[in-house]
């Protein structure tokens, strides 16, 4: 899904909910993933996100293309780095009930690209993106 402007694609403003917007949760892949790995899934699938789950299911974050490839391309990368150090946790994440005003507001003021949308267990049911 493209966003233009940051508007909801179903809707002329910041109407509705994050449910109205969201496309599929795309690839969803293990926190213990390397960095390497995570970029040949991305690759293979086409995508610029991947979801980023522990070993229970649920959501911890969501990883970008850009913050995948400037981490590799950091001081610090190894072939051994996981998701999980790359990531971190803690969101932000979105729930489908969510006001697309809110969600948008957040996604401009962190500068998002994407943010998953979870549902009250934790497990990603999608994932709302905007235009760069």
């Amino acid at each position: 899904m493209t966003l233009p402007h940051d508007l909801p694609r179903q809707a002329d403003s910041a109407h509705g909910t994050v449910a109205e917007a969201m496309d599929a949760p795309g690839p969803q892949v293990w926190d213990d993933m390397t960095v390497e790995v995570a970029l040949s899934v991305m690759a293979s699938a086409r995508t610029g996100h991947l979801v980023v789950c522990d070993e229970d299911g649920r959501c911890t974050s969501l990883v970008t293309l850009a913050q995948l490839t400037a981490f590799r391309d950091g001081y610090a990368y190894t072939d051994q780095v996981r998701l999980r150090e790359v990531a971190g946790s803690g969101g932000p994440f979105a729930s489908p009930v969510t006001q697309m005003a809110e969600a948008q507001h957040t996604m401009r003021h962190r500068r998002l690209t994407a943010v998953p949308v979870i549902d009250e267990h934790g497990c990603a049911v999608g994932v709302l993106t905007r235009s760069h």
